[in-house]
């Protein structure tokens, strides 16, 4: 099976993710373009969950925090963006042990927030440091897939919402399997 023929378009009911055309066109990406989230399974890569996946993302924002030069404009930006994409993770595992389906719907807001907020942060971490724009594109693309994941789920309040989706490691390579 190629990689073109595994990847599917993932159809969901038009959510806002909070993108004005401004921040679409500062990251190059088309905004009626088809929404490919994740790569399926199938060519034999593991599966993982939300847990593992904004793991993962934490850690890659770190690694890129970790290339800004730390300087006084950069300081307060890379605190803030480290808090923020780390902070997905964390507040998914809390979902992840919601005791009811208002708990968790509350936890999975703070989620879709601090996607959306990391999402910000990394347009701000561009800015002064242009080189790192095409390290930074990635990055922004998973926090904006995550943040439309918590956005549908909030909508179609899921309870005991335990979402695993395959994906390969490489950043920019992930997509939601069809329903």
């Amino acid at each position: 099976m190629t990689k073109e023929s595994s990847i599917s378009n993932f159809q969901y009911a038009p959510v806002d993710d909070g993108c004005g055309d401004g921040e679409l066109v500062f990251w190059g990406v088309e905004e009626n373009g088809p929404m490919v989230l994740r790569e399926e399974a199938g060519d034999g890569q593991p599966r993982y969950d939300l847990v593992e996946r904004t793991a993962v993302f934490g850690e890659q924002v770190i690694l890129f925090a970790k290339k800004m030069p730390d300087n006084a404009v950069n300081h307060r930006i890379i605190g803030q963006l480290v808090g923020a994409a780390t902070s997905v993770g964390a507040n998914y595992c809390e979902a992840d042990e919601a005791v009811s389906k208002k708990d968790f719907c509350h936890k999975i807001s703070i989620c879709r927030k601090e996607a959306k907020e990391t999402k910000h942060f990394l347009r701000m971490a561009a800015t002064p440091e242009p080189n790192l724009k095409e390290i930074a594109r990635p990055l922004w693309q998973e926090a904006r897939e995550l943040h439309l994941i918590f956005a549908v789920s909030i909508e179609n309040k899921i309870g005991n919402w335990s979402l695993v989706i395959p994906w390969n490691l490489a950043l920019g390579h992930w997509k939601l399997k069809s329903p």
